[in-house]
């Protein structure tokens, strides 16, 4: 099959839809009001400042809901696009295309972030750097709605990268880097490294991590460019023959379709880039819950969203449907792993925000999971519907989660769950709000995450993956304990020392109600939905597959489908979970603690966990301290060989042996011979011969002038 002509000669594909004047205002002022609210940020002070920037985003988030209502009643995508650059012969736009993926990407971040900019007002109330804090956020909103919105793969990348520079500013907001505010155990060293992370120095981190992945992004962009001559998304659908077939013909679209996605992997913390995420909850806890449930980490999931129909299009071009089907294999089976190898970090944690981080990069590895397993299903949408639902309801429940974290660790001032205990006696509403949220997290019924967790490992199931099916199964044990754990530890368990001392210096209450009121609001929601999910589903899955970018063959009707003995198996899975967690925690009969610290096998177990699989020393081993020991070596061999051997020994020597060598044969036989000697007896000789022909004698000067005349007059008679 020969590729066809690139796809910007064909016209604008999506040109032909024509929105409606209001909706379009929506597409644009949806993403551009967090902006103008962070230049806000800049010039405000004070409560009208903090206010204006929380205002904005709730007006973001109604024009979201105007635009999600408009994509879903019209059923056609709502377009906006303005020439940006055209220059070098490259025709960039500027602009949108809101297909209803985007719309309810876009619904949920918009509100999302609205809660937790609300939640803020309260908990980042006093704090030195709110002008910097607020621009940061609203720019950090901003540019994720950007990046959902984007109609091509420059106007994405800027959203893209916005998001990863604004998320190195927050993780590292409190730059001073008060022991406080940091991740890890102070002191605490495996394999010789340190185990505790400033802020800013989690900050770098984070940046670094993510910037490894952005490079295969951009490469991907430069190839398709390249091979198509469009930067379009929807073009880049219409036509996959254009990039695949010349790529599939070289044996490199395999590689090409693993580059591309890096940015996805790296953004949304899957391994081996789950690193950064762990040590972001240096930030304030209002940006965990930003990072964590709205936006960055699900940058990646929604990468994947986008463009999995894309390649699955790609995959009926029989050259092509291979490389793609590993792909989408090897995304599948790093999606599976990533959910077991956090949860069991999880599993021994002693921080609040630390669990709950290893949660999300184990949530965020089931949808990877399940997007993965789409590309190998008959029916793509049921794991493209698997992967954005667990989205959507883990964006709600681990929002809650943090938010409540926030409020507890403010109350007791201590970020490590063994200074807590017995708090459901004082924090009763936040008690109810993480209870709900974490039995969501854990896949209890009717809870949202019990529907979505079992879709996605069904998707794994009916794709032949048995690994990665194995892998989702057993990580809902692991995340029903954790869960439970850390609810009985914080609120059900014995007041620890430090409790008991906040208790004498001042009465443990409630959250101000500013704060409490998001946190609340979103547990009810994750039950809510639940409860609704089954009459829900039909009408959601329709509304949602209608108008995606590149999506083929979506059924007419849907409906929500249990395969009984997987809902069962991981039903049970999730009770030994719960159960297992209680009666450790709740009601310390078995004591598994005590046995881990006694049993030597089960101590280093435990240990080896604690310490994150020893990862993070092996990457600073390797990476940091072995390119700290590589740049030294290089620079002593350059400072050695060229600096020392070529800069002060070598050029010295050859600029003396120069100088010799112009002095012995210039200096002696150009400038003593020639100039002071030679020269000088020249006109000495040439003085002495004109000086015989002054002889003082008027006689011999006349027959002198005469010859002259009879020379000059034959000459005149001779030219005439």
């Amino acid at each position: 099959m020969q590729a066809r002509q690139p796809a910007s000669r064909l016209g604008n594909l999506s040109a032909e839809v024509k929105p409606l004047e209001l909706a379009t205002a929506s597409a644009v002022l949806t993403w551009l009001l967090p902006y103008i609210g962070a230049l806000v940020a800049l010039v405000a002070k004070g409560k009208a400042r903090d206010y204006t920037c929380a205002g904005v985003l709730l007006v973001s988030a109604l024009f979201s809901t105007v635009l999600w209502r408009s994509v879903i009643a019209g059923g056609e995508p709502v377009v906006f696009k303005k020439p940006w650059i055209e220059a070098l012969g490259l025709e960039i736009n500027l602009g949108v295309y809101v297909d209803s993926l985007a719309a309810y990407m876009g619904l949920v971040v918009a509100w999302l972030c609205f809660l937790i900019g609300f939640y803020s007002l309260k908990y980042m109330e006093g704090d030195p750097g709110l002008t910097r804090y607020w621009f940061f956020f609203d720019f950090f909103v901003g540019s994720m709605l950007l990046l959902v919105y984007a109609e091509n793969l420059i106007t994405m990348f800027l959203g893209w990268e916005g998001t990863g520079l604004a998320s190195y500013a927050l993780i590292g907001h409190w730059y001073t880097d008060e022991e406080e505010r940091w991740v890890g155990d102070p002191g605490r060293k495996a394999l010789g490294v340190p185990m505790w992370f400033p802020p800013s120095h989690s900050g770098v981190r984070a940046i670094v991590f993510t910037r490894l992945g952005d490079v295969g992004f951009i490469a991907g962009i430069a190839v398709l460019y390249a091979l198509t001559g469009t930067f379009s998304i929807p073009e880049l659908a219409e036509h996959p023959e254009y990039w695949a077939l010349p790529l599939a013909a070289r044996g490199l679209l395999y590689p090409f379709l693993l580059v591309f996605s890096l940015g996805a992997l790296a953004k949304s913390a899957q391994f081996p880039f789950h690193e950064w995420l762990v040590t972001a909850m240096t930030g304030p806890t209002s940006v965990s819950a930003l990072i964590h449930a709205a936006t960055m980490v699900k940058a990646g999931v929604f990468f994947m969203l986008r463009f999995a129909p894309i390649f699955v299009a790609a995959a009926h071009i029989p050259e092509a449907a291979p490389a793609v089907h590993s792909f989408f294999a090897t995304i599948a089976l790093i999606g599976g792993f990533t959910a077991f190898f956090m949860a069991t970090q999880a599993t021994v944690a002693r921080e609040l925000k630390l669990i709950l981080a290893f949660s999300t990069a184990s949530q965020l590895g089931y949808m990877f999971l399940a997007i993965g397993s789409s590309g190998l299903l008959h029916e793509f949408v049921s794991g493209f519907a698997a992967c954005f639902n667990h989205l959507m309801s883990h964006a709600v429940f681990k929002a809650s989660l943090f938010l409540a974290a926030g409020a507890v660790i403010h109350a007791v001032h201590s970020r490590f769950i063994d200074d807590m205990g017995a708090l459901s006696k004082y924090m009763k509403l936040t008690f109810i709000a993480m209870l709900l949220a974490a039995l969501s997290l854990s896949g209890v019924p009717p809870f949202m995450g019990f529907w979505t967790k079992d879709s996605v490992v069904e998707a794994a199931k009916h794709a032949h993956l048995a690994l990665p099916t194995a892998f989702g199964a057993v990580t809902s044990l692991l995340t029903a304990f954790y869960s439970m754990r850390m609810l009985c530890i914080v609120f059900l368990g014995r007041e620890s020392k430090n409790v008991e001392h906040a208790l004498e210096e001042h009465k443990l209450h409630e959250a101000h109600p500013i704060m409490l009121a998001p946190y609340l609001l979103l547990a009810l929601v994750s039950i809510g939905l639940g409860i609704a999910w089954p009459l829900a589903y039909p009408a959601l899955m329709k509304t949602l597959t209608h108008s995606v970018i590149g999506l083929e063959e979506v059924p007419h009707e849907f409906h929500l489908h249990i395969d009984v003995q997987l809902t069962a198996t991981c039903s049970t899975l999730v009770a030994a979970g719960l159960l297992l967690a209680i009666a450790n925690y709740f009601k310390p009969a078995l004591r598994l603690d005590s046995a881990l610290l006694k049993q030597p096998p089960l101590k280093a177990l435990r240990e080896f966990l604690y310490d994150r699989w020893l990862l993070n020393s092996v990457y600073y081993k390797i990476f940091v301290y072995g390119g700290a020991a590589f740049a030294r070596a290089a620079f002593k061999w350059f400072d050695t060989l060229v600096v020392d051997g070529l800069y002060h020994r070598l050029i010295p020597w050859l600029t003396m042996w120069f100088s010799r060598e112009a002095f012995k044969n210039f200096e002696t036989p150009v400038i003593d011979e020639g100039y002071h000697s030679k020269i000088p007896h020249a006109f000495i000789k040439a003085g002495s011969v004109f000086r015989r022909a002054q002889t003082g004698r008027i006689n011999h000067y006349l027959l002198t002038f005469f010859t002259g005349l009879v020379i000059v007059a034959i000459l005149v008679l001779w030219v005439i």
